[in-house]
């Protein structure tokens, strides 16, 4: 006999390996690709957790350090992240540049594609999450925390995460 509670844990390491394929998958401006996606568990949540209180305690942000019990809540979580990088467009501006030539003298700031293309991603990812069952929240706070520990790599400038857990009461929707 094997319970329920025996496969938690491996089923949702398999629903966030297709949640990573659906966010590869997802289409992107231009077939141009700036993603960088990631799978942590156990010790790395808790590492990402002890930031988010860090963030919290900081700014006076009690939404990170809410986020950061509810994480701890997950034995697999989904990093998502953009590079910036313009598209070499003529015409666009939609950054609030005249072209994304104009753009580039300006890296760190976002071509609206590449959030946008993470935005799709994330979707993607969240309706696999969905489709299976999986407790999942998209969360911008534990994303502040990935990028300030530099999880993501040097170029990437907007993250964000997506916890798993399989409970009777999804713990990311009924918050204080």
């Amino acid at each position: 006999m094997i319970h329920e509670h025996e496969l938690s844990d491996s089923a949702l390491r398999e629903i966030a390996k297709k949640m990573m394929l659906a966010a590869r998958t997802a289409p992107k401006g231009k077939g141009t690709d700036q993603l960088v996606i990631a799978l942590v568990e156990g010790d790395e949540i808790k590492a990402i957790s002890d930031k988010m209180i860090e963030i919290g305690n900081e700014y006076g942000a009690q939404a990170f350090i809410r986020d950061a019990g509810n994480i701890l809540n997950s034995p697999v979580m989904l990093l998502l992240g953009t590079k910036f990088k313009s598209l070499g467009l003529v015409k666009c501006g939609m950054c609030g540049f005249k072209n994304c030539a104009e753009k580039e003298k300006y890296p760190n700031h976002p071509c609206v594609f590449n959030t946008g293309d993470l935005g799709i991603a994330i979707g993607s990812a969240a309706s696999i999450a969905m489709d299976n069952r999986a407790d999942n929240r998209i969360m911008y706070t534990a994303g502040q925390a990935v990028l300030d520990m530099n999880l993501l790599g040097d170029d990437v400038k907007v993250a964000y995460t997506i916890p798993l857990t399989s409970t009777s009461k999804n713990p990311f929707f009924d918050r204080g």
